[in-house]
């Protein structure tokens, strides 16, 4: 068991970049395949093994557990019981953990400009709900106010559009002005592929109540940036 231990210190020691660039040092803490992603699943609250597992269906039980173990001896993640009833184990960023959001925004904005991005892949509800914080365009939300519920599988979350800034957060979706129920893939297909919202009810893929209406402005709000010259 102790020899196992020095050998996974060293493979990890070996996988520094040995630079004081910032940007290598942040690689050495987040570079790791799926880190990255890990934390992208806890932005918007914590989540138990079982859920990340889940929503990253790509990654196996024990890389899950590694990519915890990495992020949590980095400091970008703690482990902590939830209180009773509940009394399971999550996982949840900590404020330093969750100032990497910017992280993502840029990266996202960057890669959504290459010619070979696929945004019919699969899609976790946090995933789509970022891409929205990411996205938005401040000049067509100005003056605008509106509450739209996401109920996106497990999980319900609120996007509230005020004082020209959007909020999103799990939570309780009944003050919505608009109520949108379907997997994050259809959702997304409305917001970035211009699928009509009709044509994904008439499928059974979104189901829209209250305000109807609210939707055909709401998709508008998220231009896709320009893709880059071949």
């Amino acid at each position: 068991m102790e020899l196992e231990k020095i050998t996974k210190t060293e493979s990890r020691a070996s996988r520094r970049y040995e630079d004081a660039c910032g940007a290598a040092h942040a690689l050495d803490l987040v570079g790791e395949r799926w880190a990255l992603l890990v934390i992208r699943e806890l932005m918007l609250g914590p989540k138990r093994f079982g859920d990340l597992r889940a929503d990253l269906p790509g990654i196996s039980a024990n890389v899950l557990t590694q990519r915890l173990e990495g992020l949590e001896q980095a400091g970008v993640l703690v482990r902590r019981r939830l209180a009773p009833p509940a009394t399971v184990q999550v996982y949840e960023l900590t404020p330093w953990g969750y100032e990497a959001e910017p992280i993502f925004q840029a990266l996202g904005r960057w890669a959504a400009r290459s010619p070979s991005h696929d945004p019919g892949l699969p899609l976790s509800a946090v995933s789509l709900l970022l891409s929205f914080r990411t996205m938005v365009d401040p000049v067509r939300i100005r003056g605008v106010k509106m509450r739209v519920g996401l109920r996106l599988g497990r999980e319900d979350y609120l996007v509230r559009i005020h004082g020209g800034t959007l909020e999103v957060a799990r939570g309780d979706v009944a003050e919505a002005d608009l109520l949108v129920s379907g997997a994050p893939p259809a959702v997304a297909a409305a917001v970035y592929g211009g699928v009509a919202a009709e044509a994904l009810e008439a499928d059974k893929a979104l189901v829209l109540e209250g305000e109807r209406g609210l939707f055909a402005r709401f998709v508008t709000f998220f231009p896709r940036p320009p893709k880059v010259a071949d």
